[in-house]
């Protein structure tokens, strides 16, 4: 397993920066969702025209895209053409950076459509974008998070699209704080698909300042509750080989930490556990 970190962590960071302290800090990888100031990344020239330069930039400094991330939301069945269109963009970035994954959302209205009805856009819409050119090439990963947390609502979205390019990106926080699972009850459901993992951390203070709706707030990895120390256990007991990225969101939650205080603590931390 290697390690990565998003640049939700560091959204003032410039390329140069994200490199030089990337792997000082001592990672092996960069998940992008956004570069400074734009969210899509597919729409900079620094991942168009000029992707083969940033590919030698990342790689002169020892450094891999581990995943690009997208804003695409596969059961809304409203954003069909956005979504194609986002997935048609992205796959000519991932090939030139040697980047094999692109995060998806589920995402979609659970007031209007059941879950099984939600699944069923989701199917429709990931056709469409397996049928484009060099999509099938890629690995494109579910993340559990908003309207797909809990595992076996995850897995209705998984048996309608068997597809071995599409697969589910384990958010832990998300799972054992919101979907309320033990880390057995997530890999019994989804397990053999998992390709990608986030991971924070976060302890139930509800009277803190800092506190989110839920009553939950960020803190540094191995300070929370959150049962990560089981989760990765789990994952290295049945052999998973790929990334543990450390999503720590600063661009949603400007009171967190700076990236120069926390991101070095998260390899310390973990590479304890990944043996």
């Amino acid at each position: 397993m290697k390690i990565s970190f998003t640049t939700l962590g560091c959204p003032d960071w410039d390329l140069d920066t994200i490199c030089r302290r990337g792997r000082e800090y001592g990672y092996e990888g960069v998940d992008f969702r956004g570069l400074q100031e734009t969210m899509d990344v597919t729409q900079l020239p620094a991942f168009t025209s000029g992707v083969a330069q940033t590919r030698r930039q990342l790689a002169d400094a020892g450094m891999e895209v581990s995943g690009i991330s997208s804003s695409i939301r596969v059961c809304v069945p409203e954003k069909l053409e956005e979504n194609v269109e986002e997935a048609r963009r992205s796959i000519p970035v991932a090939n030139a950076l040697g980047c094999g994954s692109i995060r998806v959302f589920g995402g979609g209205d659970s007031k209007s459509y059941s879950k099984e009805q939600l699944a069923d856009i989701g199917r429709e819409t990931m056709e469409q974008i397996l049928a484009l050119n060099g999509a099938c090439e890629l690995k494109w990963f579910f993340e559990t998070h908003d309207e797909w947390i809990k595992a076996v609502e995850c897995k209705l979205l998984l048996d309608r699209i068997p597809n071995e390019a599409f697969g589910v990106l384990w958010d832990m926080g998300h799972t054992a704080r919101v979907g309320e699972e033990s880390p057995e009850q997530t890999y019994q459901a989804v397990g053999p698909r998992i390709g990608y993992t986030h991971v924070k951390d976060a302890v139930y203070d509800p009277q803190h300042a800092e506190a989110m709706r839920d009553g939950w707030r960020y803190v540094p990895p191995g300070a929370g509750q959150l049962p990560l120390e089981e989760a990765i256990a789990l994952l290295k007991g049945h052999g998973y080989d790929g990334w543990i990225m450390f999503e720590h969101e600063k661009r949603w939650h400007p009171e967190l930490a700076e990236p120069e205080e926390i991101f070095p603590i998260f390899p310390t931390w973990v590479r304890p556990l990944l043996g």
